[in-house]
């Protein structure tokens, strides 16, 4: 394994106890993961069982029970996963950085994957600084380790380009599957069984407006279906068709990374292997812009505000905020989508009813949003709401990269237009001109009407 993907997080030492400790947060899966097989490996150097923790807690950031129920499919998986190799996944209703330092006090040393968001690394933290034995972080859910990519915020995919495929033909290799040589699987530890998730889905108190989704189910098992499926069938066309929402020329993979259900290491081998044509350019989208979405959260710690745009793209803001616009939505008219623009509205049910919106209907819907609402302040956070709140893979790096991007980030200045300024824009006619957009539209409403009858 590189050696830039494991980081010592904290001064204490190894100590000699009853396991080795892996606390799964980011990456929840049982195959491709670079902190599973790290803890597999110093489990069995130490000659200990290996214990793998997760924490429930009900409070993550606007998470909803969409959100709960997508991530719990995919950890009863996992715990299934693991218990065939051995491996005792203990399962809590708590905060995840005070389960794991309670469980560290029996443990030899304690292994945890990566998070980039200002939540996930505030729990990292606590754990290095409150456990008395040794914390290693082991980055698992990028292929090139975020430092080792770029030590600065990058500028654009421009820059960052060249920078990560320097480092593509050492860190582009598959991960060593090892077995562990003592079971957990009798030890009594207190933990829930996800045999059923609905009981354990019962006793989240958690924001339940927003329901589940019948579109994604969760799980490694379903991504690498999906993944497949794209391969056999999309991924020769996904050059010339992805940008057509009428084509459902996707690989669905963003809800499955969000959660860390699928490696992209993995995806991005079997995209490799595949030969297909298509390749280079899902590639573009799977490493450059995906990993530069880490780059932008990890190195910017404005990266959930307006003010974590360019000082070009401020100017912009600040020079057209007092300009007329045509139309003004709320927030509750946005999200209803209740607006004089059909396509508009059509992205907007998307995502309402499927959890996921076509890509290039995200840049448009973003977009509107800065021209409808009466200030750029206003129009961040209403696109953030509205993302986190429904999107499957809201609430991530890609997710707050690609509000970001509508605003002018990682985009260089066009032409000067009222409103936007020099940032790019997009209008109804775009869509006319590049595909059916009437076709998407028809599509998405045939699609809500029957849910909203279910």
């Amino acid at each position: 394994m590189e050696r830039e993907r494991i980081k010592v997080l904290n001064t204490q030492d190894m100590r000699r106890r009853d396991y080795v400790l892996y606390w799964m947060q980011q990456s929840q899966r049982s195959e491709y993961n670079h902190a599973l097989e790290y803890a597999i490996a110093q489990a069995n150097v130490l000659e200990k069982p290996l214990v793998v923790f997760f924490g429930i807690t009900d409070s993550f950031p606007e998470a909803n029970e969409r959100h709960y129920v997508f991530m719990l499919q995919g950890l009863q998986e996992v715990q299934q996963s693991l218990k065939k190799r051995g491996i005792q996944m203990v399962i809590q209703h708590t905060s995840p950085e005070r389960g794991a330092v309670a469980l560290s006090r029996k443990a030899s040393m304690v292994v945890v994957d990566r998070g980039y968001l200002r939540i996930q690394r505030r729990w990292r933290e606590h754990v290095a600084q409150y456990a008395d034995c040794t914390v290693v972080q082991v980055e698992s859910d990028i292929i090139v380790p975020v430092e080792t990519a770029s030590p600065k915020e990058e500028y654009a995919a421009a820059t960052f380009r060249p920078k990560i495929h320097t480092f593509l033909p050492r860190f582009l290799k598959a991960i060593k599957k090892r077995k562990i040589k003592k079971s957990s699987l009798d030890m009594r530890l207190k933990t829930i069984s996800l045999n059923r998730i609905e009981p354990t889905l019962a006793q989240l108190h958690i924001d339940r407006t927003v329901g589940r989704v019948s579109t994604f189910t969760g799980g490694t098992a379903q991504a690498k279906r999906f993944l497949r499926r794209f391969i056999r069938h999309k991924l020769a066309t996904f050059t010339e068709l992805r940008n057509d929402p009428t084509h459902d020329n996707l690989s669905c993979m963003s809800p499955y990374l969000h959660f860390g259900q699928i490696s992209p290491l993995y995806i991005a081998l079997q995209i490799q292997a595949s030969g297909v044509s298509g390749a280079p350019a899902y590639l573009e989208e799977l490493i450059v812009r995906r990993e530069l979405s880490m780059n932008f959260v990890y190195y910017n710690k404005k990266y959930d505000t307006i003010a974590c745009l360019p000082a070009w793209v401020q100017k912009n803001l600040q020079r057209h905020r007092r300009d007329t616009r045509e139309y003004v939505y709320t927030r509750t008219q946005l999200e209803h989508a209740m607006t004089h623009d059909p396509y508009w509205n059509a992205a907007q049910q998307e995502m309402v009813y499927t959890g996921k919106m076509h890509g290039y209907m995200r840049m448009y819907w973003g977009k509107k949003i800065i021209e409808w609402t009466p200030d750029p302040e206003t129009a961040y956070r209403t696109a953030l709401y509205l993302n986190n709140k429904y999107e499957l893979d809201g609430r991530d790096p890609n997710g707050f990269t690609g509000v970001a991007w509508c605003f002018g980030k990682h985009d260089r200045p066009w032409r000067e237009r009222p409103v936007f300024g020099t940032i790019r824009y997009m209008n109804a006619q775009g869509l006319k001109r590049k595909f059916d957009i009437d076709e998407y539209a028809n599509k998405v409403d045939g699609f809500a009407k029957r849910r909203a009858r279910a």
